[in-house]
Protein backbone atom coordinates (compact mmCIF):
# COMPACT_ATOMS: atom_id res chain seq x y z
CA UNK A 1 0.00 0.00 0.00
CA UNK A 2 1.22 3.58 -1.42
CA UNK A 3 0.99 6.59 0.72
CA UNK A 4 -1.12 8.74 -0.47
CA UNK A 5 0.16 11.69 0.68
CA UNK A 6 -1.15 15.03 2.75
CA UNK A 7 -1.95 17.76 0.23
CA UNK A 8 -2.13 20.10 3.15
CA UNK A 9 1.87 19.76 3.26
CA UNK A 10 2.31 19.20 -0.25
CA UNK A 11 0.28 23.01 -0.35
CA UNK A 12 2.87 24.02 2.51
CA UNK A 13 6.03 23.02 0.96
CA UNK A 14 4.44 24.42 -2.40
CA UNK A 15 4.07 27.74 -1.31
CA UNK A 16 7.27 27.85 0.78
CA UNK A 17 9.12 26.77 -2.44
CA UNK A 18 6.95 29.64 -4.57
CA UNK A 19 8.49 32.31 -1.38
CA UNK A 20 11.97 31.35 -2.50
CA UNK A 21 11.50 31.11 -6.38
CA UNK A 22 10.28 34.73 -6.01
CA UNK A 23 13.20 36.00 -4.65
CA UNK A 24 15.94 33.27 -5.88
CA UNK A 25 16.87 35.88 -8.88
CA UNK A 26 16.43 39.03 -7.21
CA UNK A 27 20.32 39.41 -5.60
CA UNK A 28 21.72 38.07 -8.74
CA UNK A 29 19.69 40.81 -10.21
CA UNK A 30 20.59 43.41 -7.63
CA UNK A 31 24.27 42.13 -7.60
CA UNK A 32 24.63 43.00 -11.36
CA UNK A 33 22.81 46.65 -11.29
CA UNK A 34 24.90 47.60 -8.50
CA UNK A 35 27.85 46.74 -10.35
CA UNK A 36 26.64 47.55 -13.58
CA UNK A 37 27.56 44.31 -14.81
CA UNK A 38 26.77 41.01 -15.91
CA UNK A 39 30.33 39.10 -15.89
CA UNK A 40 28.85 37.03 -12.53
CA UNK A 41 27.09 35.23 -14.63
CA UNK A 42 28.02 32.46 -17.81
CA UNK A 43 25.67 33.49 -20.30
CA UNK A 44 25.38 29.76 -21.37
CA UNK A 45 24.31 28.87 -18.30
CA UNK A 46 21.65 31.59 -18.00
CA UNK A 47 20.00 30.30 -21.76
CA UNK A 48 20.20 27.28 -21.18
CA UNK A 49 18.85 27.80 -17.71
CA UNK A 50 15.95 29.50 -19.85
CA UNK A 51 15.52 26.93 -22.82
CA UNK A 52 15.07 24.26 -19.70
CA UNK A 53 12.87 26.47 -17.90
CA UNK A 54 10.75 26.66 -21.15
CA UNK A 55 10.14 22.84 -21.68
CA UNK A 56 9.77 22.29 -17.88
CA UNK A 57 6.78 24.66 -18.38
CA UNK A 58 5.57 23.12 -21.45
CA UNK A 59 5.78 19.84 -20.24
CA UNK A 60 3.68 20.67 -16.76
CA UNK A 61 0.85 22.05 -18.60
CA UNK A 62 0.66 18.93 -20.99
CA UNK A 63 0.74 17.09 -18.67
CA UNK A 64 -1.54 18.73 -16.31
CA UNK A 65 1.26 18.49 -13.24
CA UNK A 66 -0.05 20.79 -9.44
CA UNK A 67 -0.17 24.06 -10.20
CA UNK A 68 3.44 24.98 -7.76
CA UNK A 69 5.05 23.38 -11.14
CA UNK A 70 3.22 25.68 -13.46
CA UNK A 71 3.55 29.14 -11.67
CA UNK A 72 7.06 28.66 -11.46
CA UNK A 73 7.99 27.54 -14.73
CA UNK A 74 5.81 30.86 -15.59
CA UNK A 75 7.76 32.30 -13.07
CA UNK A 76 11.22 31.02 -14.03
CA UNK A 77 11.01 32.18 -17.52
CA UNK A 78 10.67 35.52 -16.85
CA UNK A 79 13.41 35.76 -14.62
CA UNK A 80 15.82 33.93 -16.97
CA UNK A 81 14.69 36.63 -19.80
CA UNK A 82 15.56 39.61 -17.25
CA UNK A 83 18.90 38.04 -16.50
CA UNK A 84 19.75 37.33 -19.97
CA UNK A 85 19.07 41.24 -21.18
CA UNK A 86 21.36 42.68 -18.17
CA UNK A 87 24.35 40.54 -19.01
CA UNK A 88 24.09 41.91 -22.87
CA UNK A 89 22.97 45.23 -21.46
CA UNK A 90 25.55 45.58 -19.41
CA UNK A 91 28.52 44.44 -21.24
CA UNK A 92 27.46 46.46 -24.55
CA UNK A 93 27.15 49.40 -22.21
CA UNK A 94 31.23 48.32 -20.82
CA UNK A 95 32.34 48.12 -24.33
CA UNK A 96 30.97 51.54 -25.04
CA UNK A 97 32.54 52.77 -21.97
CA UNK A 98 35.69 51.32 -22.89
CA UNK A 99 36.02 52.71 -26.48
CA UNK A 100 35.31 55.66 -25.26
CA UNK A 101 38.41 56.01 -22.21
CA UNK A 102 40.43 54.33 -25.09
CA UNK A 103 39.86 57.96 -27.21
CA UNK A 104 40.40 59.95 -24.37
CA UNK A 105 43.71 58.23 -23.45
CA UNK A 106 44.99 58.52 -27.04
CA UNK A 107 44.33 62.45 -26.82
CA UNK A 108 45.89 62.68 -23.53
CA UNK A 109 48.89 60.17 -23.97
CA UNK A 110 51.30 63.19 -24.90
CA UNK A 111 50.70 65.14 -21.94
CA UNK A 112 50.22 62.28 -19.68
CA UNK A 113 53.72 60.50 -20.17
CA UNK A 114 56.44 61.88 -17.92
CA UNK A 115 58.90 59.94 -15.37
CA UNK A 116 56.37 60.15 -12.59
CA UNK A 117 53.18 58.92 -13.86
CA UNK A 118 52.43 55.46 -12.44
CA UNK A 119 52.85 52.92 -15.08
CA UNK A 120 49.36 51.41 -14.13
CA UNK A 121 46.43 53.58 -13.24
CA UNK A 122 44.53 53.84 -9.48
CA UNK A 123 45.97 53.94 -6.08
CA UNK A 124 47.58 50.28 -6.61
CA UNK A 125 44.41 49.19 -4.09
CA UNK A 126 41.88 48.30 -7.15
CA UNK A 127 42.88 44.34 -6.44
CA UNK A 128 42.13 44.54 -2.62
CA UNK A 129 38.72 43.93 -2.14
CA UNK A 130 36.86 44.70 0.88
CA UNK A 131 36.66 41.73 3.63
CA UNK A 132 33.78 40.55 4.45
CA UNK A 133 33.41 38.46 7.43
CA UNK A 134 32.31 35.11 6.64
CA UNK A 135 29.63 34.58 10.10
CA UNK A 136 28.49 37.94 9.07
CA UNK A 137 27.55 36.33 5.73
CA UNK A 138 25.88 33.35 7.17
CA UNK A 139 24.11 35.37 9.62
CA UNK A 140 22.77 36.86 6.49
CA UNK A 141 21.99 33.81 4.65
CA UNK A 142 19.73 32.33 7.67
CA UNK A 143 18.15 35.53 8.50
CA UNK A 144 16.85 35.33 4.84
CA UNK A 145 15.96 31.84 4.48
CA UNK A 146 13.66 32.28 7.83
CA UNK A 147 12.19 35.46 5.95
CA UNK A 148 11.52 33.61 2.95
CA UNK A 149 10.34 30.58 5.26
CA UNK A 150 8.05 32.85 7.11
CA UNK A 151 6.54 34.33 3.97
CA UNK A 152 5.80 31.23 2.92
CA UNK A 153 3.83 29.54 5.80
CA UNK A 154 1.99 32.97 5.66
CA UNK A 155 1.17 32.48 2.18
CA UNK A 156 0.33 28.60 2.97
CA UNK A 157 -2.25 30.53 5.84
CA UNK A 158 -3.82 32.98 3.46
CA UNK A 159 -4.34 30.41 1.19
CA UNK A 160 -5.88 27.63 3.59
CA UNK A 161 -7.87 30.35 5.06
CA UNK A 162 -9.43 31.40 1.39
CA UNK A 163 -10.21 27.28 0.65
CA UNK A 164 -11.75 26.92 3.98
CA UNK A 165 -14.31 24.20 4.20
CA UNK A 166 -14.24 23.76 0.50
CA UNK A 167 -12.46 20.40 -1.00
CA UNK A 168 -8.83 20.32 -2.01
CA UNK A 169 -8.07 17.92 -4.91
CA UNK A 170 -5.12 16.88 -7.18
CA UNK A 171 -5.49 17.55 -10.86
CA UNK A 172 -5.53 14.01 -12.83
CA UNK A 173 -2.09 14.09 -14.10
CA UNK A 174 -1.79 12.44 -17.18
CA UNK A 175 1.33 10.25 -18.32
CA UNK A 176 2.33 10.76 -22.19
CA UNK A 177 5.37 10.82 -24.29
CA UNK A 178 5.19 14.42 -24.99
CA UNK A 179 5.25 15.74 -21.37
CA UNK A 180 7.79 13.14 -20.39
CA UNK A 181 10.07 14.05 -23.29
CA UNK A 182 9.94 17.76 -22.42
CA UNK A 183 10.49 16.93 -18.42
CA UNK A 184 13.50 15.10 -19.42
CA UNK A 185 15.03 17.52 -21.83
CA UNK A 186 14.14 19.72 -19.16
CA UNK A 187 15.88 17.62 -16.26
CA UNK A 188 19.32 17.61 -18.77
CA UNK A 189 19.39 21.49 -19.52
CA UNK A 190 19.23 22.32 -15.95
CA UNK A 191 22.12 19.79 -14.93
CA UNK A 192 24.25 21.07 -18.05
CA UNK A 193 23.49 25.16 -17.18
CA UNK A 194 25.42 24.28 -14.35
CA UNK A 195 28.78 23.45 -15.86
CA UNK A 196 29.61 26.46 -17.98
CA UNK A 197 28.88 27.99 -14.47
CA UNK A 198 31.20 26.48 -12.75
CA UNK A 199 33.55 26.80 -15.40
CA UNK A 200 33.08 30.26 -15.80
CA UNK A 201 34.76 30.88 -11.71
CA UNK A 202 37.16 27.94 -11.77
CA UNK A 203 38.97 29.88 -14.54
CA UNK A 204 38.32 33.29 -12.99
CA UNK A 205 39.15 32.33 -9.69
CA UNK A 206 37.49 35.20 -8.30
CA UNK A 207 34.04 34.95 -6.72
CA UNK A 208 33.34 39.02 -7.33
CA UNK A 209 29.97 39.46 -9.48
CA UNK A 210 28.24 35.99 -8.35
CA UNK A 211 25.54 36.27 -5.70
CA UNK A 212 25.40 33.07 -3.47
CA UNK A 213 22.03 34.46 -2.90
CA UNK A 214 20.93 33.21 -5.64
CA UNK A 215 22.08 29.56 -5.30
CA UNK A 216 20.67 29.39 -1.29
CA UNK A 217 17.27 30.10 -2.25
CA UNK A 218 17.22 27.96 -5.42
CA UNK A 219 18.51 24.72 -3.67
CA UNK A 220 15.72 25.53 -0.55
CA UNK A 221 13.44 26.04 -3.37
CA UNK A 222 14.39 23.42 -5.04
CA UNK A 223 14.62 20.92 -2.12
CA UNK A 224 11.30 22.43 -0.81
CA UNK A 225 9.76 21.89 -4.52
CA UNK A 226 10.87 17.74 -4.52
CA UNK A 227 9.04 17.21 -1.13
CA UNK A 228 5.74 19.24 -2.63
CA UNK A 229 6.00 16.05 -5.19
CA UNK A 230 6.54 13.72 -2.32
CA UNK A 231 4.29 14.55 0.07
CA UNK A 232 1.34 14.96 -2.31
CA UNK A 233 1.61 11.00 -2.99
CA UNK A 234 3.54 8.02 -2.79
CA UNK A 235 1.69 6.67 -5.77
CA UNK A 236 3.26 4.78 -8.87
CA UNK A 237 1.40 6.41 -11.36
CA UNK A 238 2.27 10.08 -9.46
CA UNK A 239 5.72 9.71 -8.83
CA UNK A 240 6.32 8.33 -12.78
CA UNK A 241 4.43 11.36 -13.99
CA UNK A 242 6.58 13.37 -12.00
CA UNK A 243 9.80 11.33 -12.62
CA UNK A 244 11.76 14.20 -14.53
CA UNK A 245 10.51 16.74 -12.54
CA UNK A 246 11.69 14.93 -9.24
CA UNK A 247 15.22 13.52 -10.56
CA UNK A 248 16.15 16.91 -12.66
CA UNK A 249 16.12 18.97 -9.51
CA UNK A 250 17.43 16.58 -6.54
CA UNK A 251 20.21 16.53 -9.00
CA UNK A 252 20.44 20.25 -9.86
CA UNK A 253 20.72 20.82 -6.30
CA UNK A 254 24.30 18.46 -5.68
CA UNK A 255 25.62 20.71 -8.60
CA UNK A 256 24.32 24.31 -6.61
CA UNK A 257 25.65 23.14 -3.39
CA UNK A 258 28.91 22.27 -5.26
CA UNK A 259 28.53 26.20 -6.95
CA UNK A 260 28.43 27.28 -3.36
CA UNK A 261 31.14 25.53 -1.66
CA UNK A 262 33.58 26.68 -4.99
CA UNK A 263 31.73 30.27 -4.03
CA UNK A 264 33.34 30.34 -0.64
CA UNK A 265 36.47 28.51 -1.30
CA UNK A 266 36.86 31.57 -3.75
CA UNK A 267 36.01 33.95 -0.88
CA UNK A 268 38.23 32.76 1.53
CA UNK A 269 41.30 32.67 -1.01
CA UNK A 270 40.23 36.85 -2.08
CA UNK A 271 40.58 37.58 2.02
CA UNK A 272 43.75 35.56 1.97
CA UNK A 273 45.40 37.98 -0.84
CA UNK A 274 43.54 41.10 1.04
CA UNK A 275 45.68 40.02 4.21
CA UNK A 276 48.94 39.54 2.12
CA UNK A 277 48.51 42.94 0.48
CA UNK A 278 47.57 44.14 4.09
CA UNK A 279 50.44 43.20 5.27
CA UNK A 280 53.03 44.22 2.67
CA UNK A 281 52.02 47.85 3.13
Amino acid sequence: MFYEGNQELSNFLGWVSIACWLVVYSPQIIENYVLQSGEGLSVSFVAIWLVGDLCNLSGAMMANLIPTIIILGTYYSVCDTILLFQIYYYRRKKAQRAARLLLADEAEESTCCNEESPLLPGDGRAEVSTKKSMSKDTLKFVSALLFVFGVGLAAWAVDRHIHRGMPRTRPEEVIEWRSQLLGWISAALFLGARIPQIVVKNLSTRCEGLSPFLFVYAISGNTTYVLSILAASLNIKHLAANAPWIAGTALTVFLDLFVLYQFFCFRLEDDRRADEVERSE
